[in-house]
């Protein structure tokens, strides 16, 4: 590895460092010290980023996809120093660093494409009727606008797609936003390589240097000084469920409450129907356990639960034990991560009327999968039982009958996704389930598994609460740009006035 961090903020295209640091705690290899945040740097940042917002906010679509497609160009130029820091921090393999680069990447360029056919805008005009009677109608029109400066957080589980230029950052400048990222302490030498290939964009494609900030570290009062900065519009969160929760509630403290699009995390039930457990239940439970596993269960699309009929629950229990049990131990992202997975795995274990079907020892920063079976009623009747647990577990949950089948799927809470696993004999079962999953998920999926998530148009990355808070919106595809937008409408506006896209 060529690059060695330097431990700075970037704020408004200056490297600053500050009187306290913090060290990194890498998987592999070498520790580094980062200059710690503070809420004078975040007052620095968010200023840099209204100062910026009244030129970048203002410039072309074409100049904004250029400049996207300029920090892409910049990414892949350090494209094996990134998964060199980045593999060493988080103890990802380098084939998973660098798929997750080309989806960053991918991401940027698709925005780019996107933000040119000036779709999203949602144009809307209506001509003047100055003849219409009982009362003339005014000429009008109504066309999306960047609301301002928007503060991202990294996330932990990836240190690309969802942190420094992940897709909350790249929606935002594809709308005309500034950015200020507050770095995730897992992976801080990947957000400073990251930072500088952005920073690189910046100056080559001569945007203003506060269009996008970094500060690295710091304790939990600086991440509550940037959602409460009055110049921050809009929030971007990948993570926990408590930390998201706190974050929100302060952004709907403020004096202008603004909006929190967090992504929160998920169980992801599948739900496997009686004809295609019949069919194919040993594919299923093959397909189910490399889903689980992948990536040592780190995915917020990670399918945690599977709802099964007792009666085909025995062979489908062992099937799935028997494919898990060739897992070998992964590293997980960090010590705190792993900790959180075995305390998650002793509360499941502990559940009322749980059974072990596959158990292991998972210790240190290391995880390995484990299977638990429970009943349909007794999952019912403890809520603790559909919390989310970060890792490779897996609970099956048994159910009498399809009423039961249909009782667990209306107590859910809201999902990133559910899956439903069905032959054609299945469908009469599928269309009563359906009615009831899309009012839980964003996605809804048939005969598949929601691991890794599709960057496109019609992707949805989100859901009802607690998947997300925000369940109109989605942090992946196109869509997601519209979260850093609001429609304003210009009535009888002397074109000279208006801007560029509206006339």
């Amino acid at each position: 590895m060529t690059f060695t961090p330097h431990g700075k903020h970037l704020i408004a295209g200056e490297w600053i460092g500050s009187d306290s640091t913090f060290r990194s705690e890498p998987a592999s290899g070498e520790a580094h010290t980062f200059s710690m945040g503070s809420k004078a740097l975040v007052e620095q940042a968010c200023e840099a980023s209204e100062d910026a917002f009244w030129t970048y906010g203002y410039t072309s679509r074409e100049e904004r996809a250029r400049f996207l497609e300029t920090i892409a160009d910049e990414i892949e130029a350090r494209g094996e120093d990134i998964t060199a820091i980045g593999t060493s921090e988080s103890g990802l393999p380098e084939g998973r660093l660098q798929g997750e680069r080309g989806r960053t990447t991918g991401q940027l360029r698709m925005f780019a494409d996107h933000i040119r056919k000036g779709e999203y805008l949602d144009f809307r005009h209506d001509a003047a009727m100055p003849d219409r009677k009982p009362a003339p109608r005014p000429d009008l029109r109504m066309l999306e606008r960047p609301i301002g400066p928007i503060a991202v957080f990294g996330a932990s589980n990836f240190p690309l797609a969802f942190s420094t230029a992940g897709g909350d950052t790249a929606a935002a400048l594809a709308a005309g936003c500034p950015v200020v990222v507050k770095g995730h302490d897992a992976h801080p030498g990947t957000a400073e390589i990251v930072a500088e290939a952005i920073h690189a964009a910046i100056e080559k494609c001569d945007m203003p240097a506060g269009t996008f900030s970094l500060v690295q570290g710091g304790k939990r009062d600086v991440g509550q000084a940037l959602v409460q900065h009055p110049l921050i519009k809009a929030v971007g969160f990948t993570g926990s469920l408590a930390g998201g929760r706190a974050l929100y509630d302060l952004c709907a403290q403020r004096p202008e409450p603004i909006p929190f699009y967090g992504e929160l995390g998920s169980v992801n039930p599948m739900f496997l129907l009686p004809e295609a457990m019949g069919a194919r239940s040993a594919e299923i439970a093959k397909g189910w356990a490399g889903s689980l596993a992948m990536g040592a269960g780190q995915f917020c699309t990670n399918p945690g639960i599977a709802v099964v009929l007792e009666e085909k629950a025995d062979a489908f229990a062992n099937a799935v034990k028997e494919a898990l049990g060739g897992t070998g131990s992964q590293v997980m992202l960090t010590d705190g991560i792993a900790k959180a997975y075995r305390e998650g795995q002793a509360r499941i274990a502990g559940g009322p009327g749980v059974q072990e079907v596959l158990t292991t020892n998972c210790d240190a920063r290391n995880a390995t999968p484990y299977l638990y079976r429970v009943g349909g009623k007794d999952w019912l009747d403890n809520a603790e039982l559909s919390d989310e647990v970060f890792g490779p577990l897996g609970l099956l949950v048994t159910a009498r009958d399809t009423d039961e089948m249909i009782a667990i799927a209306r107590s859910l809470e809201g999902q990133l996704t559910v899956t439903l696993h069905l032959d054609d004999a299945d469908q009469e079962l599928g269309r009563k389930l359906m009615t009831v999953l899309e009012r839980k998920a964003g996605r809804v999926l048939a005969n598949g598994f929601p691991t890794g998530v599709e960057v496109s148009d019609a992707m949805v990355h989100g859901g009802p609460f607690p998947a997300s808070t925000n369940f109109g919106a989605t942090s992946v595809g196109t869509l997601s740009i519209r979260r850093f937008l609001r429609p304003v409408c210009y009535q009888n506006m002397p074109e000279a006035l208006l801007p560029e896209d509206a006339r």
